[in-house]
């Protein structure tokens, strides 16, 4: 059975624009490998920081929202922490109304695109 999971993470402010695909690539590689489905991604871009972390003030920030198995998550964490890249990672598994907000939040991002 699949789970639906979001995570988000931020990669360090040197990077450039294709170091930063690269490495969001690599990751959407573990998921699709590990039998997952990516449903929706989305780029944040550059950001500040609430507060500091590895003396680092911005970072971009990335969002992935996939259908996988339960132990994808720990191969993709394992990822995430061995990467030098990556500054922070949160990853959780969304319940049915979360599920539902963030279809719902999806398809409002399409209809605003279609507009324009």
């Amino acid at each position: 059975m699949l789970n639906h999971y979001e995570t988000v993470f931020i990669t360090t402010p040197v990077l450039s624009d294709v170091q930063v695909k690269e490495t969001v690539e690599k990751f959407k590689e573990i998921i699709t490998e590990n039998g997952g489905t990516i449903s929706n991604e989305e780029d944040w871009g550059l950001r500040k920081l609430a507060y500091p972390i590895q003396k680092k003030t911005t970072g971009f920030y990335h969002l992935l929202q996939f259908d996988a198995p339960g132990d994808t998550i720990e191969k993709l964490e394992l990822q995430f922490r061995r990467d030098e890249k990556i500054i922070r990672f949160l990853s959780f598994r969304l319940d049915k109304y979360a599920y539902e907000y963030a279809e719902k939040r999806k398809n409002n991002k399409k209809e605003v695109k279609e507009d324009k």
